[in-house]
């Protein structure tokens, strides 16, 4: 298991040394107890609709293992846009304002899934023709925030991080070829506990041998300097109820609305 600090939300500089160091920092009471609850009724709506429909087999993060896919549309997801608890870490991490939402999704283990292989969220976006820089020599670009619907413990899934592998040009190992440490590097903490992370960061599911379903709900930023091209779209009714600083978040994401 993993020995992880979990910050307070006001430990803003602490938070983001620690994310710059590790690729990932957790920060404890993200969500007000009203905020979690909401969001838990969101997911486990979600996940009744997804798993009636599809078999543990064919989940499209292998058995027994789903995305949420894109949910920004949906109130207990565009909530977690503009939270104060986590805009002013990455506000910090950044050293900017000026960065975008990229959507918002998450997802979950079902009991009997399997241990998911090592990865990283992010292929590389530089063409170097010299061969010499990578997408590992800049900042984080991409940054998802993901929030504990659970307790997450090591019998229910709890996610693995290997530490400080955001900038490293090492090939991820494979599953077979993983050593000990880095399959009990598992980070457990409380539900409502969010975990700010380099998407970079190797990180993988564990097995799910509990009776419960494990949830992870999420929001996605690009940083001020990177944009790309996001599968999230919002209706412009939904969009018209967010907050002005949510709408200036979601701006590329509205439909007919700011192209970056």
């Amino acid at each position: 298991m993993l020995n992880v600090e979990i910050l307070s939300p006001d430990q803003i500089e602490k938070a983001a040394t620690l994310f710059h160091r590790d690729g990932f920092v957790a920060i404890k009471d993200a969500l007000t107890p009203a905020q979690l609850q909401t969001a838990q009724a969101g997911a486990r709506r979600v996940i009744a609709q997804q798993t009636a429909a599809i078999k543990l087999e064919e989940a499209n993060r292998g058995f027994a293992r789903y995305s949420f896919g894109d949910q920004t549309r949906h109130p207990e997801w565009s909530m977690l846009i503009d939270l104060p608890t986590i805009l002013p870490i990455l506000n910090h991490i950044w050293s900017s304002e000026d960065y975008c939402c990229s959507g918002a999704g998450g997802d979950y283990s079902v009991p009997g899934a399997k241990i998911q292989h090592l990865h990283s969220d992010m292929g590389d976006f530089f063409h170097d023709p010299l061969g010499q820089a990578t997408f590992h020599d800049v900042p984080a670009p991409f940054i998802v925030v993901n929030f504990m619907m659970v307790d997450f413990r090591r019998e229910n899934g709890a996610i693995r991080f290997v530490p400080c592998t955001q900038r490293s040009r090492h090939a991820v190992p494979k599953l077979d070829e993983e050593p000990e440490w880095m399959q009990n590097s598992i980070l457990c903490a409380p539900a409502g506990t969010a975990v700010i992370r380099d998407v970079r960061c190797w990180h993988g599911g564990t097995a799910n041998t509990s009776d419960e379903i494990r949830p992870m709900t999420s929001v996605g930023y690009h940083a001020p300097w990177y944009r790309t091209r996001s599968q999230s779209k919002l209706p412009r009714d939904v969009y018209d109820t967010f907050s002005p600083r949510a709408q200036e978040l979601c701006r590329g994401l509205v439909e007919n609305g700011t192209s970056f």
